[in-house]
């Protein structure tokens, strides 16, 4: 049998060949942390500790009110920056419609939380307008200043209009109180005579009520040849020109405030219209201005738009502090101008509704938002009798600011009652009427 015949014993089977297998190493179970977090991981933990300790842990979860308010020029309270960080940890943020108190006053309240008129008259006026008591708060107050430039003032001095104030150190006063009844005769428009205007004989005949007829360009070497105006905001609409109004009417009036003591009020109509008349002329020459005074007297072409400005003393004064932060100096150039007889404006919160009774309540008890109120010039109703706040003083001194001095004569304008005011207001403004029904 041959070898191709023979039978085999052991059939062949196919090779297979295995793939190699990569040796791994062996993975623990237990991860490690990063260094960095192990180091962060105390800080982290005192952190949350330090949140639910003070109750701050669900902060971020809380609901922020919007509080829809329509303000007049004490919105620049609830605008800074400062204010609104304090406001937002009480969950609180401030959607602000400017317009002027008397405005306020007189237009729709419909959907505001909040109101905040600068003057009691236009407070009193909503306040009569709403069909229940409502909350209210007046934090701080402010005297009205005339906001004026150093020659401007040193020639009412020169005219023995305006006195300077005591000061110590260099740089002169940044004070002055201004007799408002010699003031009120360079204002109506009437030529003294020649004698007035030609104060050193040199034959010029310019008018007393004229800056160069009261001897500006002596004083300042310049010329202007404008009369001696203030500028104000629209009596229409805003808080400070009528406050300004109630000055003139009270000197007008002999010291008296008009109307007061009349129980006729057909008499307390005759006192309204007679002082009307007679301090008209003394603000139809300003153009009745509506915009606000403070942004252009502030501003860099302040003298070139107005020699005299009616402001607030918190404006001036934030403005002061300001100044000095950054220039490290008081800006000497810009002075005030005290009326006397004073007149103290009261802004007043006023809530009308839930969430405006948060934010009252809030700005009645925060000490954080009355020290920034003091720090942005006001003068907090809490520290001190009728804005005499030695708080303030202390403040202003601790940051390189002249000290403001009472004068002796402290005659306080009191405003009409709100019929005889609104009367006034209207003549002198030629103003529409108050829309009363509004809601």
């Amino acid at each position: 049998m041959s070898d191709a015949e023979r039978p085999r014993a052991v059939s062949e089977a196919p090779l297979t060949i295995e793939e190699p297998r990569l040796a791994t190493r062996h993975r623990s179970r237990r991860r490690r942390l990063p260094r960095q977090v192990v180091v962060a991981l105390p800080l982290a933990l005192a952190g949350l500790v330090s949140l639910l300790v003070s109750g701050n842990a669900l902060r971020p979860f809380d609901r922020v009110i919007t509080i829809e308010a329509r303000m007049a020029s004490k919105s620049d309270y609830f605008k800074d920056p400062e204010v609104r960080r304090l406001l937002l940890e009480h969950n609180i943020r401030v959607d602000i419609r400017r317009l002027g108190s008397r405005g306020i006053a007189t237009q729709s309240l419909t959907g505001m939380d909040v109101v905040f008129p600068s003057g009691q008259p236009a407070a009193k006026q909503i306040l009569n307008r709403q069909p229940h008591s409502v909350r209210s708060v007046r934090p701080f107050v402010t005297p009205l200043v005339l906001g004026t430039f150093r020659d401007y003032a040193d020639t009412l001095v020169r005219a023995g209009v305006a006195t300077p104030q005591p000061v110590t150190g260099d740089g002169g006063t940044l004070y002055y109180d201004l007799d408002m009844r010699k003031f009120m005769t360079l204002l109506d428009g009437t030529v003294k005579g020649r004698a007035t205007g030609d104060q050193d004989g040199d034959g010029r005949a310019e008018r007393a009520d004229t800056w160069n007829g009261i001897g500006f360009d002596r004083t300042a070497g310049r010329s202007n040849s404008g009369r001696v105006l203030v500028r104000t905001s629209s009596v229409c609409e805003s808080n400070s020109a009528g406050t300004y109004l109630s000055i003139l009417a009270f000197v007008a009036n002999g010291d008296t405030t008009p109307g007061a003591g009349r129980a006729d009020q057909a008499r307390a109509a005759a006192d309204a219209g007679r002082v009307a008349r007679t301090i008209k002329p003394l603000l139809n020459l300003q153009g009745m201005w509506a915009d606000e005074q403070a942004d252009s007297y502030f501003s860099d072409l302040g003298e070139s738009i107005a020699p005299i400005s009616l402001i607030y003393e918190h404006q001036y004064l934030a403005h002061q502090l300001d100044y000095e932060k950054r220039y490290h100096r008081q800006d000497h150039g810009r002075v005030l101008l005290y009326p006397t007889p004073y007149a103290l404006t009261e802004p007043q919160l006023i809530s009308l509704s839930d969430d405006g009774d948060k934010l009252v309540q809030v700005i009645e008890t925060d000490a954080e938002l009355r020290r920034r109120a003091m720090e942005l010039g006001f003068r907090v109703r809490s520290s001190g009798e009728d804005g005499t706040s030695e708080q303030l003083n202390t403040y202003l001194r601790g940051n390189g600011i002249q000290v403001p001095t009472p004068n002796r004569d402290r005659t306080k304008v009191y405003e009409p009652d709100l019929d005889v005011l609104e009367k006034i207001i209207t003549y002198v403004g030629s103003c529409p009427p108050p829309d009363t029904d509004a809601p």
